[in-house]
C-alpha cells in the first residue's frame, strides 16, 4: 500500500511540474524573447565548447600524470598470455587515438561554424570522394584488427597433442567449482548429470562402470605445473556459467548439456608471482585498505579482516544468480615435482567409491 501511495504521489508531482512549465511558457509568449538562439548565444555555446574540448584533454593528461604508471595489461601468465595483451593494447591504441582526433574535429567545428549574421551555410549533396575515405579507412582498420584477433584465437585453441596436454574437467554449479583431472590415463571417465549421486560422493555424475574414469582425481582445489599444457573440459551442471582465469587470459562459457574446452600453458608458479615486484606493491595497497576497514570493524565489535595474500583464481563471469560474487576456486601453480607429490595425496575415484561402498 505504501509502494502504491508514493507511485501516486509520484504521478501528481509530475503533472504539477508539467502543468506549471506550460503555464511559464503561456507568460513567455508575449515577450521578445521566442527561443530562438541570438548570435551572442552562439558565440558563448562555441567557446563553452572549446573549453569543454580543453577540459577533456586537460583530465586526459592528469589521468596519464596519475596512473600512467599502471600497466594497461600486466602480469599475464600463461604462454598466449602476451598476445591477447598485445591485441588489447593494439585495441586500445586505435581507439585512443580516432577519439582524441574525432573529439578535436567535433569541438573545434562547433567553434569554427557556430550560427552569425550574415553567414550561410555550405554544404554538400554528396562528396564521393569523402565518403569513400571514411568509409575505406575504417573498413581497413576494422578488418586488421579482427584478422589479427581471428589469428591470435586460432593460434591459441589450436592444442598441440605432441606436447602431451594434461586433461582436466571443471565443473561448473552454483555456487562453486569442482575440478576432475584425467589420472594417468589421460583420459576421463564418462559423466553425465544423471548419473549424479549425492549419497556416494559422486556429485559430477561420474560413470562408475568405465574404466577411464577408475584414475580419475576429483578435487575442490585446482593444481597446475609450471610449463605443462592443460586442456580443460568444461560442464555445467544447472546454468550457463563462465570459467574466467584472468591471469591466464583464459575465458570460457560453461553450457549446460555440452561440453566446452579451453587450453593454455601456466608459465609463472604461484610462488614466482607473489614475489613480483607489481603483485608486491597491489597486495600491499589491498592490505592497506583492508587495515583500515578493519578498524571499522572492530571499532562496531566485529572481527578484523585476514591480511590478503595472493592467488590465482577461477572465477564465474556469467551472472549465474544471488552468490555469483563469491563462485571462486583457488588455482595453485607448482612445479612439476610439487605437483607430482600433491597428486600422490589425492584419492581416485574408484578408490573414493569404495570407501564411500564399505
Amino acid at each position: 500500500m505504501t509502494a502504491f501511495l508514493t507511485i501516486i504521489i509520484v504521478l501528481f508531482v509530475a503533472v504539477a511540474i508539467w502543468q506549471m512549465v506550460k503555464i511559464f511558457d503561456l507568460a513567455q509568449a508575449g515577450t521578445d524573447d521566442l527561443g530562438i538562439a541570438t548570435e551572442k548565444d552562439n558565440k558563448v555555446n562555441a567557446y563553452l565548447m572549446l573549453a569543454f574540448l580543453v577540459f577533456i584533454y586537460a583530465i586526459t593528461i592528469v589521468c596519464f600524470v596519475k596512473w600512467g604508471d599502471l600497466p594497461l595489461m600486466s602480469d599475464a601468465a600463461s604462454e598466449h598470455g602476451d598476445r591477447i595483451d598485445n591485441l588489447m593494447i593494439i585495441s586500445m591504441v586505435i581507439i585512443f587515438f580516432v577519439q582524441t582526433f574525432t573529439q578535436f574535429l567535433l569541438h573545434y567545428f562547433s567553434y569554427k561554424y557556430r550560427g552569425q549574421k550574415g553567414r550561410k551555410a555550405l554544404f554538400y549533396a554528396d562528396n564521393n570522394t569523402l565518403e569513400a575515405i571514411w568509409t575505406i579507412i575504417p573498413v581497413i582498420v576494422l578488418a586488421g584488427l579482427i584478422i589479427y584477433g581471428l589469428f591470435t584465437w586460432t593460434t591459441i585453441m589450436n592444442v598441440n597433442e605432441d606436447d602431451d596436454p594434461m586433461v582436466v574437467e571443471l565443473y561448473a554449479q552454483q555456487f562453486n567449482w569442482t575440478a576432475r583431472y584425467a589420472g594417468q590415463d589421460n583420459v576421463l571417465g564418462l559423466a553425465n548429470v544423471r548419473l549424479i549421486n549425492i549419497d556416494k560422493a559422486n556429485v559430477l555424475g561420474i560413470d562408475e562402470s568405465d574404466p577411464n574414469a577408475f584414475d580419475d582425481v576429483v578435487v575442490k582445489e585446482l593444481h597446475l605445473p609450471v610449463g605443462r599444457p592443460v586442456v580443460f573440459k568444461m560442464r555445467s551442471q544447472d546454468v550457463l556459467h563462465s570459467a574466467y582465469m584472468p591471469h591466464f587470459r583464459a575465458q570460457m562459457n560453461c553450457v549446460p548439456g555440452m561440453i566446452t574446452q579451453f587450453a593454455f600453458t601456466p608459465t609463472v608458479t604461484t610462488k614466482e608471482m607473489r614475489e613480483n615486484p607489481n603483485m608486491i606493491d597491489k597486495v600491499q595497497n589491498i592490505n592497506e585498505i583492508r587495515k583500515e576497514n578493519s578498524k571499522k570493524l572492530v571499532a562496531k565489535g566485529e572481527e578484523a579482516l585476514e591480511p590478503y595474500e595472493f592467488d590465482y583464481l577461477l572465477l564465474c563471469n556469467k551472472i549465474c544468480g544471488k552468490s555469483h560474487y563469491n563462485m571462486q576456486m583457488k588455482i595453485i601453480v607448482e612445479t612439476q615435482e610439487e605437483f607430482d607429490a600433491w597428486m600422490k595425496e589425492q584419492k581416485t575415484f574408484k578408490a573414493s567409491m569404495t570407501t564411500q561402498n564399505n
